[in-house]
């Protein structure tokens, strides 16, 4: 089995990015966490091929950051489930602050979480449910170590994943790492949640998890993310995917994206003593 790394960043929130919580001082509604879970008797949690890779989970929860998308202008945003558990307060960055969100939607299938409720976007990225050709590339998209990274891959195709001490496997896509931009052979702890494209401009899952060792990037399943959304009924829009005519474009979109804050930093706070 390849091991891989949980993808959360754990540094002090007001340490890296000088961040501050939005309207600090002021009482805050306590975080509402709901969980999607549409495993049934009848409808088993799915299993893809025959790779397998244990994720290790790094312990207690503790401060972190990964990366979240918007999903719906009105406010709703994907990000990783990994990312937003056992967190006591939540917040999107705005500016300097980290503005906290009120409530967030877990699944239970998927390495997923979906942010209602938050800040508005001038634009959302299309998903699709559909899993890309293997061989097609990959353009995934984060904060590794709190800095805006493109990540280019191949896809591998469908595999299984273990996190930590769970018996039950997720579904997950399996990628080659190629190259990044800006260069670099760092962590990529950070870029969880963020998005990952396929060649045909849809986002086809969430960057979970990743191998150090062995070059690869574990990806939530498509399928599992539109399920999230849908059962959600905060996402309405219907956004227009856009093939990427290469790398370069591929940059331009993402530098864009960035700032036009559709792609941003997502932020997990832990009381002490609280986290698990």
């Amino acid at each position: 089995m390849a091991r891989g790394g949980c993808g959360c960043l754990p540094f002090a929130l007001g340490g890296l990015l000088l961040l501050a919580w939005f309207g600090q001082g002021v009482e805050t509604p306590p975080l509402r966490i709901e969980q999607y879970d549409p495993r049934s008797p009848r409808r088993p949690m799915p299993q893809w091929g025959d790779e397998q890779y244990a994720i290790e989970e790094p312990g207690r929860q503790a401060d972190s950051m990964g990366t979240a998308f918007a999903v719906d202008r009105d406010g709703a945003w994907l990000t990783a489930e990994h990312v937003t558990h056992g967190c006591t307060r939540v917040g999107l960055e705005d500016g300097r602050f980290a503005r906290p969100v009120p409530r967030v939607i877990e699944s239970r299938e998927a390495d997923a979480a979906l942010v209602p409720g938050a800040l508005s976007s001038p634009e959302s990225l299309p998903l699709s449910p559909r899993m890309p050709q293997p061989g097609t590339p990959g353009y995934h998209m984060g904060f590794p170590a709190g800095e805006p990274t493109l990540v280019v891959s191949e896809l591998i195709g469908e595999a299984n994943a273990r996190r930590g001490r769970s018996e039950v496997a997720q579904p997950v896509l399996a990628w080659a790492e190629r190259g990044r931009l800006p260069e670099g052979d760092g962590t990529l702890s950070g870029i969880s949640g963020g998005p990952v494209f396929a060649e045909d401009g849809h986002v086809v899952g969430l960057n979970s998890a990743s191998t150090d060792r062995r070059g690869r990037i574990l990806t939530a399943a498509p399928d599992a993310v539109t399920r999230l959304t849908a059962a959600s009924r905060d996402v309405d829009d219907r956004p227009v995917a856009y093939p990427f005519a290469g790398l370069a474009d591929a940059e331009s979109r993402f530098a864009g994206w960035l700032d036009r804050g559709v792609i941003r930093r997502i932020f997990c706070d832990v009381d002490e003593g609280q986290g698990g």
